[in-house]
């Protein structure tokens, strides 16, 4: 099964693309050519173009305190393990804490660093961090693996709070809500008449389905449409029936 995740609003929408990135991060980071951590680093000013658009500062803090409240409550449930409830509140109190302590904006250790600076502003220019473009990257990208790998790490670690605050709240949407099963006609489902008041859609069909989902939905209506996976088609609709799973998650 591939699953196929659709946020519903822009603060999801970020999440999303921050967790990419952040992952992409630690893939790169962990590896040892140069041209890896190159990788590391462009998706580092990804997250800083993110992060620098929206307070996801304060937003992150507003729903680790909203999920405190509402996980509380559920000690009362003889059907949840407090174990397991217990190891979830306690992660939220140490992010929240750790979140507290970022001074200022998210990356803004970065944005002092006028030598990252430089590197970022070439970055948008095809072949625009070549070696006669940036020597002193160059030089850097020839460090030790060991040397260069220190330097990524550190300036990651201040967004760490960050990355933790956003798996929580990723991990917490994600166990939310109740899967079903449907089946799109010749490649088209639609559901109307329902308020979507979901954060996130999560669907998932098999590998074996040569089709890809096109989502679209509101508060009022959900439209799916199965696109044939393959690029040297047009696009039309896939036109056999499709089954596929699908879940409204909400925080």
């Amino acid at each position: 099964m591939i699953c196929y995740e659709h946020p519903l609003n822009e603060r999801i929408r970020a999440l999303l693309r921050l967790e990419d990135l952040f992952n992409k991060i630690e893939f790169f980071s962990a590896r040892d050519s140069a041209i890896e951590h190159h990788s590391s680093l462009i998706a580092l000013f990804e997250v800083l173009e993110i992060t620098g658009r929206a307070d996801i500062k304060s937003d992150l803090l507003q729903e680790l305190e909203r999920q405190k409240q509402v996980l509380g409550m559920l000690r009362r449930n003889p059907n949840v393990s407090e174990e397991v409830l217990d190891n979830i509140l306690n992660n939220i109190k140490i992010t929240f804490r750790e979140m507290l302590d970022i001074s200022g904006k998210v990356g803004e250790h970065l944005r002092e660093n006028e030598w990252l600076m430089s590197i970022k502003q070439r970055v948008g220019i095809p072949g625009g961090v070549c070696e006669f473009d940036l020597p002193s990257y160059h030089y850097w990208l020839n460090l030790d693996t060991a040397l260069r790998r220190s330097d990524l790490n550190e300036w990651l670690a201040p967004l760490q709070p960050i990355r933790n605050a956003m798996d929580i709240v990723l991990f917490l949407l994600r166990k939310s809500g109740k899967t079903s099963q449907f089946v799109a006609e010749q490649g088209v489902f639609q559901q109307t008449g329902s308020d979507y008041l979901a954060h996130m859609l999560r669907l998932k069909v098999n590998s074996d389905v040569p089709c890809v989902p096109e989502i679209s939905a509101n508060k009022y209506a959900l439209n799916i449409r199965f696109i044939p996976s393959q690029s040297n088609q047009k696009i039309k609709v896939y036109e056999e029936d499709v089954e596929f799973e699908l879940t409204f998650c909400n925080l």
